[in-house]
């Protein structure tokens, strides 16, 4: 696993050994950002079940400011902040341990709006994508925001949350992405 592209192309990125975390392949990680747009230019990316910190680190090496990532596994956390280390954005990459279900709290009183807003929980948690809707209804996604969710592939998810509604559904393997705009 490594960093696709951007100012950080091709540094190698740890993953949490186990299979406590499912980190994102990098076919995957390319995929995606090619849909959602391969550079930015600022703001803020979100990321619910962080893992390996892959998905905010390609998007701070493709241009975003800032990016949150909320893990509630201590080992996780700390795989994450090496890779934070290694990229060199241990300024821009906040890491919070604690239950996704807390991001839009945490973000409302720091008062931060997300251009990206990755979801991807372990495969058998499939109510968090309710998560989504929740950054709809808290208003904590900037006009111009993309959602991202990662799921089973045979897991449907709705076609909107909000007036975000699905773009793209592509299948990898036993993977599938679902990305969310206005």
């Amino acid at each position: 696993m490594r960093v696709v592209a951007g100012t950080r192309k091709g540094t190698p990125l740890k993953s949490l050994a186990g299979t406590d975390t499912r980190p994102t392949s990098d076919k995957v990680k390319e995929s995606v950002f090619n849909i959602i747009g391969p550079y930015f230019d600022g703001g803020i990316a979100v990321e619910l079940f962080g893992g390996s910190g892959s998905l905010s680190l390609e998007a701070l090496s493709r241009g975003i400011d800032e990016a949150f990532i909320f893990e509630k596994n201590v080992k996780a956390c700390a795989i994450i902040k090496v890779n934070a280390e290694k990229c060199r954005f241990t300024e821009e990459l906040h890491i919070q341990r604690a239950d996704a279900k807390n991001a839009v709290k945490f973000l409302e009183a720091k008062g931060k709006k997300a251009k990206l807003l990755f979801i991807d929980p372990p495969y058998a948690e499939t109510n968090f994508y309710d998560l989504a809707q929740d950054f709809v209804e808290a208003g904590l996604l900037t006009e111009n925001a993309v959602i991202v969710c990662e799921h089973e592939k045979q897991l449907e998810l709705p076609e909107a949350y909000g007036t975000y509604h699905k773009m793209k559904s592509s299948v990898y393997g036993n993977s599938a992405v679902s990305i969310y705009e206005k």
